[in-house]
């Protein structure tokens, strides 16, 4: 009924397409490498100016913890030594120059406002844009990390403090003056926590996770891991034991002695506010900024559709809507394999999904 409205109003405003890919960061342009392999018609939205704008904004001094050899997408290596550690803007421009070498279909500044279906197709609104699009199937590529995670307490913390989450951290010379207290002791949280500790006192809140040696006997540490990451899928019994240590990561080529070193205070999980200034294990504390390294939480408000399970989770298996038919979804954390969000990961589940959209166009052109 929407469909057809839209239509009797304004038959240009209405654009088709077979399927349409919502995300432009590395797990959208995997599918539509494969999507062009197999001649589907497609389209790829990103809400960025410019591909790879979503890597340039983070921390100056961010590096993948991925070496090369396992942070290439499908078709193209990255242009890198094979143990060397990509800094964000070296992601960014591979991401685009990728786009470029396959001519993959992307519309830049085409942020989703809404996903729906009307009973025989999606249904798509781009915010400032009059067009709805239409597809017969929707692969939504926006990832893990959508919204910034931070605790509900926080809103209690004296305004005199500043605050701001990692996403939003670009270097040591941009926060006020002071010391910092950096609530999330996991790869992010120590990496920056290190960086503010040549400038200012720093205290890390957060359990010790333990730490992984960058090499081990002889090799890189991701030598060993990734053969694991790439057999342990969420069907066998090691997947499942490792998806339950989730958020639990070790630290990876920071040894607890660096920390230390580097003048870092460890304190306890911050979990309460008394008189605007937070309180962990060892007291109450007296910062000037606190930087929230506590992750993110995927954000599928846009998508008015019933496909969640009660925890807010996408239901799916590999990839595929298990609720609603046509409805895919690529770079999820642990979607199939424990390696299925990373950059040299997601071509498996990219490839999979795409295999599955083929045989579905294939079959609705038969009909």
């Amino acid at each position: 009924m929407i469909q057809q409205t839209l239509r009797a109003l304004s038959p240009t405003r209405v654009e088709r397409f077979d399927t349409i890919v919502i995300g432009g960061g590395q797990a959208g342009l995997a599918v539509g490498y494969h999507l062009a392999e197999r001649d589907v018609d497609f389209i790829i939205l990103s809400d960025e100016a410019r591909l790879g704008d979503n890597w340039r904004r983070r921390w100056d001094s961010l590096r993948l913890f991925t070496p090369a050899r396992y942070s290439g997408l499908p078709g193209m290596r990255f242009p890198a030594p094979p143990y060397h550690l990509a800094d964000k803007d070296e992601v960014a421009d591979y991401l685009e120059r990728y786009a470029t070498r396959f001519d993959l279909p992307i519309r830049l500044d085409s942020r989703v406002h809404s996903l729906t279906h009307d009973g025989d197709h999606f249904l798509v609104r781009v915010e400032g844009r009059d067009a709805v699009l239409e597809a017969d199937n929707v692969v939504v590529a926006t990832g893990a990390a959508c919204q910034p995670r931070i605790p509900a307490f926080a809103a209690r913390l004296a305004p005199t403090i500043h605050q701001l989450h990692s996403s939003d951290y670009h270097n040591p010379f941009e926060l006020p003056e002071g010391p910092v207290l950096v609530v999330g002791a996991g790869n992010s949280g120590a990496q920056i926590a290190l960086e503010l500790a040549r400038y200012r006192k720093v205290w890390l809140a957060g359990r010790d996770t333990g730490h992984v040696p960058r090499r081990l006997l002889g090799r890189d540490w991701f030598d060993w891991i990734w053969p694991i990451l790439g057999r342990a899928s969420v069907d066998t019994w090691l997947g499942k034991r490792m998806r339950k240590q989730s958020g639990r990561d070790a630290l990876i080529g920071i040894p607890e002695e660096e920390i230390r070193q580097a003048g870092i205070t460890r304190v306890g999980r911050v979990d309460e506010v008394r008189d605007g200034l937070p309180v962990c294990g060892s007291g109450v504390l007296q910062p000037s900024v606190v930087v929230w390294c506590t992750g993110f939480d995927p954000d599928h408000s846009w998508m008015q559709l019933d496909a969640f399970d009660e925890r807010g989770r996408p239901s799916q298996y590999r990839g595929a809507s298990t609720a609603l038919t046509g409805l895919f979804f690529v770079g999820l954390r642990f979607q199939h394999r424990l390696r299925s969000s990373l950059i040299g990961g997601v071509g498996e589940d990219a490839a999979y999904v795409a295999e599955a959209v083929a045989r579905r166009s294939d079959a609705l052109v038969t009909v």
